[in-house]
This record gives structure tokens, C-alpha cells and sequence, in this order.
């Protein structure tokens, strides 16, 4: 492996794009390169099967760039494919969204009381259960939500529109019933609605899966000696190429709201001939 390789980091579809911005946040001077499987998104209502091979393809497409890390920023191949992308990788490290975020909120926790949102698919997975419960020494209450049109309205710009609004009091309302102080957000899209979440939830501790990825892929990076040299020079937007396997219409709007700055236009890829 080589310190200045690129960080791969792939995604069902361009909502790991708010995961890239953390890791940009943590280490403006790495290179990355992001795959977007949108001709395929949601990987959250396929079978385990066909996310796992649907992660596989991704992993050996970020391979063939010779990259020095993989981040799976997707919560859904995270709690069903990440062994299948860590084979895949061989020696590469990997990161996943899960852990990182379930050890955060044992330690952002007062009273024990974890809520958990994402998809049908990572909340059926019991992953951030699993993760929680199996990472503490003592008890913990974990509640978890299905909130699929949050995706939705991220993607199509309605976060400050009043449906959102009335749509995540129905959501949170049980969570809220169960006196949770902490609650992951376990979508990389939700991000994009934490202020109107942090507002329905005053006093509760919100933990952004992406930035504790990045945190753990910046230690796992400077633990093997793989931290891309620091230039003199402020970078004020990082060294990135961008992948999708289908272009959506609104992938230029979102990816300047994920990332805070335009980006180029992305190279379409065909996995199936990877």
C-alpha cells in the first residue's frame, strides 16, 4: 500500500457524499475517489444476497484504482455486506459506518437510552443493536425507527418544507416516548436533516455516522503509516474523482449541498464489466 494512494469510499447512491465530507473535514489532504452504485440504489430493499454482491462489485471497482483504504458509506452494505467487502478487500483496511457510531453514542449517552434510525433495511439488520449492546458493559436500551422517506426529502431539497416537518414528529414520536437522550443517525442522508431533528429533539445528543467513520479511518490511516504527507498550503477543496453507475438529474445540487463546494462532472461506470 501506498501513503499516496487515493481513499476509496463507496456508496449505494450519492448519499455517502455527507460521509466524503467528513473524511475531507478530517484529512483535507488525502485524495479520494467516490463510487456511486446509482443505477442500482436502494440497496435497502434487496436481498442480503444481492447487497453483498452489489458491495463486492464496488469494493473490486475501487480495487482496480489501487486504492490504500475502502470506506463502505453506505449503512446498508455496512450492516449486511461489510464481512463481504473486508474478503473482498484482503489487506486493505475497511471501515463501515456501524461501529464507529455505536461506540460514539455509548459515550455521548447519560441515561442509556439510544435511539437508532435509517432504513427498512439497517434498522431489519439489527446491526446498530448489536453493535451497541455487544460494545457496552452494562445495560443499554436501544430503540430503534424506519424512517424511509427521509431519503426522499433529502434528495429532493424538501428538508425545510412543513411535510418534512409533521412527517419526523410521526417518526420520533416513539423514540421520544422512551426518554432517549442520544439517537444515531443511521442513514448517510440524514445528516442533511439534523438541525429540524435537533430541533424536535432538544437536548438530545445526535451522532453523525459519517463523522465518527472518518475519525476511525483517519486512526486506522495513521496507525499503519498511511497519512498522506500535509502540505504547506490550506486546501480549500480536496484532491477528488467521482464515479456513479447511473448520472441522476440531481446529482450536482446535492453533491454541492453534501460537500459545501461544486464538483466536476462524474465518470459513468458500468460494474457489471469490473
Amino acid at each position: 500500500m501506498n501513503k499516496n494512494s487515493a481513499i476509496g469510499v463507496f456508496d449505494s447512491g450519492i448519499g455517502g457524499l455527507t460521509v466524503l465530507s467528513q473524511l475531507a473535514r478530517f484529512m483535507p489532504y488525502e485524495k479520494y475517489i467516490y463510487l456511486g452504485d446509482t443505477a442500482r440504489v436502494p440497496y435497502g430493499n434487496k436481498s442480503p444476497e444481492t447487497i453483498k454482491r452489489y458491495s463486492a462489485d464496488c469494493t473490486e471497482f475501487l480495487l482496480e484504482k489501487d486504492v490504500k483504504m475502502v470506506v463502505a458509506a453506505c449503512n446498508t452494505a455496512s450492516s449486511i455486506a461489510l464481512d463481504t467487502v473486508i474478503n473482498t478487500a484482503g489487506d486493505i483496511p475497511v471501515i463501515g459506518m456501524i461501529n464507529p457510531a455505536a461506540g460514539a453514542a455509548l459515550r455521548a449517552t447519560v441515561n442509556r437510552n439510544i435511539g437508532v434510525i435509517g432504513t427498512r433495511a439497517t434498522i431489519g439488520s439489527g446491526s446498530y443493536s448489536n453493535s451497541i449492546t455487544s460494545l457496552s458493559d452494562k445495560k443499554v436500551n436501544v430503540y430503534t425507527k424506519e424512517c424511509p422517506m427521509f431519503v426522499h426529502l433529502v434528495e429532493e431539497g424538501l428538508t425545510n418544507h412543513p411535510a418534512a416537518r409533521l412527517l419526523a414528529q410521526d417518526y420520533l414520536s416513539p423514540l421520544i416516548k422512551e426518554n432517549i437522550d442520544t439517537l444515531v443517525l443511521g442513514c448517510t442522508h440524514y445528516p442533511v436533516m439534523a438541525r429540524l431533528l435537533g430541533e424536535l429533539l432538544p437536548g438530545v445528543s445526535l451522532i453523525d455516522s459519517g463523522e465518527h467513520a472518518a475519525v476511525t479511518a483517519l486512526r486506522a490511516l495513521a496507525d499503519r503509516g498511511l497519512l498522506q504527507d500535509e502540505k504547506k498550503e490550506y486546501v480549500t477543496k480536496p484532491d477528488m474523482e467521482f464515479y456513479v453507475t447511473d448520472l441522476p438529474k440531481q446529482f450536482f445540487r446535492l453533491a454541492k449541498d453534501f460537500l459545501g463546494y461544486p464538483v466536476e462532472s462524474p465518470v459513468k461506470v458500468d460494474l457489471g464489466s469490473c
